[in-house]
């Protein structure tokens, strides 16, 4: 009898440091795809121009077996470097940054603004008729603040995705 461990889906935020060259996000796209594999968030950007690394945060879920086969099949892609499981390997900073415009006018605007307040959004653009407000957070942050945002004239959202770093001294190059 499977342990119920390891058939209960789990949300996994994934670190991989690849070789920063034309065709590798596709490679890890396809491998995500040919398996049937959901990408939840996907965020990628050089992090070492010098030696040509990038960096990819994918968050996906699955139960433990997909999971590991996730990274064991990351792992033996090439170029890449290193496959770190933020979510197993301790405490982890994971952040999210979006764009939402809101239109309206009285006192949808003031509301707004009050809510942007207490969620610590900027707002980065301004005319008479909308507002475009920056919000950096958890995804479950974003989640809260653009519902709240629907009645009072949610027109478009922008999201980058997650970024995630392990807390502490440890480091995915260690």
């Amino acid at each position: 009898m499977p342990d119920p461990a390891d058939t209960a889906p789990r949300a996994a935020t994934i670190a991989v440091l690849v070789e920063n060259e034309a065709g590798i996000l596709a490679r890890v796209v396809g491998l995500f795809s040919g398996r049937g594999y959901n990408i939840e968030s996907l965020t990628v950007a050089p992090v070492d121009e010098a030696k040509r690394i990038s960096r990819i945060t994918i968050v996906t879920s699955g139960t433990e077996m997909v999971i590991e086969q996730i990274k064991a099949q990351l792992d033996r892609l090439v170029p890449v470097h290193k496959v770190a499981d933020l979510t197993l390997e301790g405490p982890h900073v994971a952040r999210e940054m979006a764009l939402i415009k809101v239109v309206g006018r009285g006192e949808n605007r003031l509301e707004a603004l009050r809510l942007a307040d207490a969620f610590r959004a900027s707002v980065v653009d301004a005319t008479i008729g909308s507002f475009v407000f920056e919000l950096t957070g958890s995804s479950d942050k974003l989640d809260a603040f653009i519902a709240l945002m629907r009645p009072l004239g949610l027109a478009e959202v922008s999201r980058t995705g997650v970024v995630a770093i392990a807390r502490g001294p440890a480091s995915i190059h260690s």
